[in-house]
């Protein structure tokens, strides 16, 4: 399969983690990395060049792996959508576009989104065509109240839906664009514990140490405000690896995982799902096999370190 992996490498680090796996997957033909802004006012980066410092991060990880292949990584816009008919432009929108429209190739595309959704909702809302043409994977979006209760304290508009609201009711209410969606009560199984990350990733190579680092950096951080992470830490992009890359190899799927059929939900401009009786069918992920997604993790990165 061939895919893009766009994501806010320079917010939080399970991104990274995301990346590295994805990299060290050998189904996976990685067409294009892109770096993607944050909310403007998030405090893991406030300054104005979110998206440029994402990219930078993206090829930090990559010199660290060693890695020789020429992947472009692509700095996306630094800002969000101003209105959900409006696309920005930028160079990863104008790859994005190429990609779709190549016909030199059978494999299916897949544009995975950890993050915000800027640059394929401007993508699609420039040249339409290429909605059939692609998977969206998306690491996003609140619980669905018929299939999970939502955390304690949750925030009513999640956390990625909130980086570019109007990119996401551009890409729910005005294309045809296929979606897997991974909500937070999903991508919250994704929870790996310190001690494994200090027994399986730190040790392993200079990129299993780079990896380990930018969590422990995190919880210095967390820490001058007197907040505890515990013993744990969510890792909420890897189910995009597990998605993709480990399908089964038979009737190709991510067999491993269990999911619902619904109508997509509008979007309302406060962020909410409103229900949606023309809605077409999307993919909204309830259980993911984390053991499957973790251990195949730590299995590529020894064998990459042998």
């Amino acid at each position: 399969m061939r895919v893009i992996v766009d994501n806010d490498f320079g917010g939080d680090p399970d991104g990274l983690f995301q990346l590295a796996h994805i990299l060290l997957s050998p189904s996976v033909d990685v067409r294009a990395i892109i770096g993607s802004h944050l909310n403007a006012a998030d405090g893991f980066d406030k300054s104005k060049t979110q998206a440029e410092n994402a990219a930078k991060k993206a090829r930090e990880l990559i010199q660290t792996m060693g890695i020789k292949n020429s992947i472009p990584v692509i700095a996306g816009s630094n800002v969000a959508m101003q209105n959900d008919s409006t696309p920005v432009k930028s160079e990863a929108v104008n790859f994005i576009i190429k990609e779709a429209l190549r016909t030199d190739t059978q494999l299916p595309l897949y544009v995975l989104c950890g993050a915000g959704l800027t640059e394929i909702a401007s993508a699609v809302l420039t040249n339409p065509q290429i909605a059939n043409k692609i998977t969206l994977i998306w690491i996003g979006g609140p619980e669905y109240t018929d299939l999970a209760f939502p955390p304690p304290n949750y925030t009513v508009i999640e956390y990625n839906l909130n980086i570019d609201i109007a990119a996401v009711r551009a890409i729910f209410n005005r294309s045809d664009i296929a979606i897997w969606q991974v909500p937070r009560n999903a991508y919250r199984q994704a929870i790996i514990s310190y001690t494994q990350l200090l027994l399986k990733v730190k040790p392993i190579g200079k990129t299993g140490m780079y990896l380990c680092e930018q969590i422990e950096r995190v919880m210095s951080i967390t820490q001058k405000f007197n907040l505890n992470l515990g013993e744990v830490y969510i890792l909420g992009d890897s189910p995009l690896v597990l998605l993709t890359a480990l399908q089964s190899s038979f009737e190709a799927d991510p067999s491993s995982s269990d999911y619902v059929i619904r109508l997509s939900p509008r979007i309302s401009e406060h962020g909410t799902y409103e229900f949606n009786n023309k809605g077409r069918n999307i993919r909204v992920y309830t259980r993911l096999d984390i053991n499957l997604m973790f251990e195949d993790f730590f299995a590529k990165l020894e064998l990459m370190n042998k």
